[in-house]
């Protein structure tokens, strides 16, 4: 991750009362929604998804894709300085942690090499509770 200091900066308070109990567990305390459930998991709406706690646009329906992992997945953000990377160690194994470079919410994790056959070959495993889609006017 880099050094750079979130530019929407907020109390624990001021996240608690914006956000639901859920959105607050994975946003702000890198937690996982259950796998299937999300109301993105298999959406094919065509929009952008932007990050539910600062309103950050992250990605575009355009680069999602059928994972079946069980959460949204993107094979590339909407403009590389949309997220920040950094590695978890937490579930005891090394990950990629996807983080809004905005606010540094926590999104998801980034996969790589699983033969999804994206243009990237990434697989950016996003929480529905951690953006929201914003359809494309017609």
């Amino acid at each position: 991750m880099t050094g750079d200091a979130p530019k929407v900066v907020k109390s624990e308070q001021e996240w608690r009362a914006q956000l639901t109990p859920e959105e607050y567990h994975v946003l702000r305390e890198a937690g996982t929604e259950r796998p299937f459930i999300g109301e993105y998991t298999d959406t094919k709406t065509v929009g952008v998804y932007s990050c539910r706690a600062c309103g950050t646009e992250l990605f575009r329906s355009d680069t999602k894709f059928d994972s079946h992992c069980g959460w949204p997945s993107f094979f590339t953000p909407l403009a590389g300085d949309a997220v920040i990377e950094r590695t978890d160690t937490s579930m005891g194994m090394a990950r990629t942690e996807v983080l809004c470079a905005n606010c540094h919410s926590h999104l998801g994790h980034v996969f790589s090499g699983e033969g999804y056959g994206t243009p990237t070959d990434l697989r950016y495993c996003i929480n529905s509770v951690s953006i929201k889609l914003e359809p494309a006017q017609d």
